[in-house]
């Protein structure tokens, strides 16, 4: 090997070893912070935490996350964002690994055991505004926004850059395919993919 590349790679390990290290200490500080009930966990980068007065985020055990292109180099650049209006209760299972993922819950998000969220992936339990043209551009806007809870259950993947939105059931063990938009539930052992999600073939 090349001199100038075994020092540029071990001073890039050494860089990152102590990196992950101040990462890691600043993420258990923004979880703990937040009162987020949590397990062990890894991360790479730091996370978007915002829980509201009220609101409950709880992790469980092994917990993996990427903030950063370094931990899931896929071209996605943005960090993990973790947002939990008042009132509102957002969980996580067992063994779930996420990358660069959003999950905004204005009511109830459930995440299963053994679930796997590629880069990019948007969770949804919220339209953001209302759909009426009239209240959407006034002042009462947010408080007619229709909110349904999304259930991710045990051993589902998704694949990087989906939506799932509001009022979504996904079954144990489904997989969803990269780039889909979903806006309807999909049953246990199937594969969904596109924009809408649509049926491919059952497991």
């Amino acid at each position: 090997m090349n001199i100038n590349v075994f020092v540029y790679k071990s001073l890039s390990k050494l860089i990152r070893f102590i990196k992950n290290k101040i990462d890691r200490m600043i993420c258990f500080i923004h979880l703990v912070g937040n009162g987020v009930n949590f397990k062990e966990f890894r991360s790479s980068g730091v996370p978007y935490i915002m829980l509201a007065r009220g609101g409950m985020l709880s992790i469980g055990k092994n917990f993996s996350m990427n903030n950063k292109i370094e931990g899931n180099p896929i071209g996605c650049y943005s960090k993990c964002t973790f947002f939990v209006d008042k009132g509102a209760k957002l969980t996580i299972g067992d063994n779930v690994g996420l990358s660069q993922t959003a999950i905004i819950c204005h009511k109830q998000i459930s995440i299963g055991n053994d679930v796997k969220i590629g880069g990019g992936v948007k969770i949804y339990d919220t339209d953001f505004h209302s759909l009426d043209p009239i209240i959407r551009t006034s002042k009462e806007d947010m408080h007619y926004k229709a909110v349904a809870p999304v259930i991710i259950k045990d051993k589902v993947f998704v694949g990087a850059y989906s939506i799932i939105l509001k009022g979504v059931t996904i079954g144990e063990n489904s997989i969803v395919g990269a780039g889909s938009v979903v806006p309807k539930s999909i049953p246990k052992n199937e594969i969904w993919a596109g924009n809408p999600a649509k049926f491919i073939r059952s497991l």
